[in-house]
């Protein structure tokens, strides 16, 4: 049993991850793309300012270091690479979910995929992005490992939270369901230093909106 839930989860994932990869091309890579261009001109200005004071030699050793950083080239590898991307998360959520489902008894079928995937989007995609909303190149952020561990305090509490209110009836599971939830967002996520950025308040805006419904399509497939 636990073989063919995995493969279900598996062939949920890569399929769900496909979809995703085509939502991305069309509505995020497009705002991505755009954000870059901005990104660039502000450390290329930082960069022409800092000339001014170092020396011929530090300015070469900065500039061989930023050369030495990879990314895939735009285009086809760019696309290949988000949707893999985009595919080992599918697979890596859906075999989330199973397990969440053997764990708790409560099978995934035809009837609830639907309602799995919402609580999914809720858990793992909404509830993180009320502290840390998706952001894109060229915008400030606070420490990445505090992130980190915040994202996924979120989506863990906020999961437990979604559980106990799904499955309870009484009243104090229900109180501590509330406080689960609202708790990370309490503590606070951690924020940059400065907001200062060279990329506009509207592209940031457009964004986050589509990333946030993407997910939720992506989530809703996957529960499927």
């Amino acid at each position: 049993m636990i073989g063919r839930v995995l493969l279900a989860a598996l062939l949920a994932g890569i399929a769900a991850g496909l979809f995703m990869g085509v939502i991305q091309q069309a509505r995020l890579t497009p705002i991505i793309l755009a954000a870059e261009v901005y990104e660039v001109a502000a450390e290329q200005h930082s960069h022409d300012d800092a000339a001014v004071a170092q020396t011929a030699e530090s300015t070469e050793s900065a500039h061989s270091h930023e050369d030495n950083e990879w990314a895939p080239s735009d285009g086809i590898e760019r696309t290949l690479y988000t949707t893999l991307a985009s595919v080992v998360a599918g697979a890596a959520f859906a075999a989330i979910l199973a397990g969440i489902s053997l764990l708790v008894g409560i099978p995934i079928t035809p009837a609830n995929g639907l309602i799995w995937g919402l609580c999914g989007f809720l858990a793992a995609t909404l509830a993180p992005a009320a502290g840390l909303p998706p952001e894109l190149p060229g915008m400030p952020a606070g420490d990445l490992e505090m992130r980190q561990l915040w994202w996924v305090g979120c989506i863990a509490a906020s999961a437990a939270g979604i559980y106990l209110i799904a499955t309870q009836r009484q009243l104090w599971p229900i109180a501590g369901a509330v406080v689960l939830i609202a708790l990370p967002h309490l503590i606070g996520a951690p924020q940059p230093l400065s907001y200062e950025t060279s990329v506009p308040a509207g592209l940031s805006a457009s964004f986050a909106a589509n990333a946030i419904a993407a997910g939720a399509a992506f989530w809703c497939v996957l529960g499927v």
